[in-house]
């Protein structure tokens, strides 16, 4: 991550660990970017100090950058089209224009956008494989490899998901349109996700995991052969799939698969803690209970799932039950983890007429409660096996402004609970990524030029977007 300056030692005067906050600690970071030790800070010399409440980077576990063109621009009222459907063929019309050149361009100012809010990690749910009309590109990988260098431009670390994507529908319909770009047989998908695990082998920084784009995307022999697969050539690695996100397409699989879709996965897939779930939104009790158990993690994207009109997905019975979720930036209409977290929480409580409840009885700060889930559930959905600030795990350290005045004044919990629930501006002061300084006094040392790239790219879209 050359342009960052890597950050060895930091005394931190709060930090949230596994057993609490604690005052005063050193933590100490190995050349590679993961945490070494923690302990009593002493007198030792520093590389940084941070004097704000610092807690663990949030994991971005849901992210289609390419959207962050879109953003914004599908708020006209079309009658006919004001459901999800309407705003993906607005999508669809964005996606046959983009080039790997714009592709890099727009990933690289919202993967700034992420780590200037305290995301450390994002899962890339990536299908925008080919060019338009479905030709490939000579190297059969080249939009994934604009995906890596966007990222170690921003310096955030990315776990790349490959999407298959076969299908227009249950029924197996060929796809047509701007869908062409997506489209790849079993066979091609492993071949790309090869490519994609070889880019990301031995870099910290770089991860990888399989993704299937839904039940109506894939037909389930390709599922089921894909899941087995990846058990033997790609064992411990996370497996994402949409799932339930919109009340027809329950219908539909109803109809064509004989059971809901979640319920479907979990009867004829072996599922288990590889899996997210993204969305999840309209499920049945019996699949809170079966995701719970199963060790799941589902996907929440609370912004583009309101954005979209999608459903509230029942969060405070499934952390009840001992469900894992974590979120995810998705559309792009919001890259701010402590929007997404605030946005969850009122949901629950517009729909249930209570306060704190994504939360177990024996908590007590609600911001606290949402923050540990996010990257306890995230940080399984990205495929790391340990999370938080902890000897072993990357290094991605977030520190929240003491001078804000939002936060200004307040208990390192009251101030957590301050940056979800009353901030209104970004609160982040230093953002740690991988060991490597990214952000220092709320400012990122690539955003200016990577805006302004962004903005030539969205001039050439523009006429194309929405005609």
């Amino acid at each position: 991550m050359a342009g960052f300056r890597a950050i060895h030692r930091v005394r931190c005067e709060q930090i949230w660990l596994d057993d609490g906050w604690a005052r005063e600690q050193l933590v100490e970071i190995t050349p590679e970017g993961f945490i070494a030790a923690v302990g009593p800070a002493g007198e030792t010399s520093v590389d940084l100090l941070l004097t704000g409440p610092v807690i663990p980077g949030i994991p971005n576990l849901h992210s289609h950058s390419h959207q962050r063109a879109l953003a914004g621009l599908t708020e006209t009222r079309t009658p006919g089209k004001d459901d999800f459907w309407g705003w993906r063929d607005l999508m669809y019309r964005a996606n046959r224009a983009i080039t790997p050149d714009d592709l890099e361009s727009i990933a690289r100012c919202v993967f700034i956008e992420m780590v200037k809010q305290g995301y450390t990690v994002v899962a890339e749910f990536h299908y925008l494989h080919h060019a338009p009309g479905g030709d490939r590109y000579a190297q059969v990988d080249e939009m994934s490899q604009r995906l890596w260098s966007a990222a170690e431009d921003a310096g955030i670390s990315l776990v790349l998901l490959p999407v298959l994507y076969t299908y227009g529908g249950f029924d197996q319909q060929n796809l047509k349109g701007v869908q062409k770009r997506f489209y790849n047989t079993l066979e091609d998908y492993l071949i790309l996700l090869d490519k994609v695990r070889k880019s990301a082998d031995g870099l910290g920084n770089r991860g990888y995991g399989l993704a299937a784009h839904s039940l109506r995307a894939v037909a389930p022999e390709q599922l089921a052969t894909l899941d087995r697969v990846s058990r033997v050539d790609h064992s411990g690695i996370p497996f994402h799939i949409h799932v339930a996100e919109q009340l027809n397409e329950v219908e539909e699989c109803i109809a064509l698969l004989g059971a809901r879709p979640v319920e479907w996965l979990c009867r004829e897939i072996d599922v288990d803690h590889r899996w997210c779930f993204v969305h999840a939104t309209h499920v049945s009790r019996w699949e809170l209970e079966a995701m719970a158990e199963s060790g799941v993690v589902v996907g929440l994207c609370p912004t583009t799932e309101a954005n979209l009109g999608d459903g509230l997905f029942p969060a405070a019975e499934f952390v009840a039950l001992g469900g894992r979720f974590g979120i995810g930036s998705d559309s792009q209409v919001c890259s701010d983890p402590a929007r997404e977290l605030q946005l969850l929480e009122y949901g629950q409580r517009l729909k249930y007429h209570r306060r704190a409840l994504v939360m177990d009885s024996d908590e007590r700060h609600n911001g606290n409660a949402l923050v540990h889930r996010a990257v306890a559930g995230g940080s399984q959905a990205c495929g790391r096996s340990l999370t938080g600030i902890t000897v072993g795990a990357p290094a991605d350290l977030i520190e929240l402004d003491p001078y804000s005045p939002r936060l200004a004044l307040r208990s390192a919990d009251e101030a957590l609970d301050s940056w979800i629930f009353s901030a209104s501006d970004n609160s982040i002061r230093t953002v740690i990524a991988m060991g490597r300084e990214v952000v220092t006094e709320g400012r990122h040392a690539g955003e200016t030029v990577a805006t302004e790239q962004f903005l030539n790219t969205l001039k050439r879209l523009t006429d194309r977007l929405i005609p």
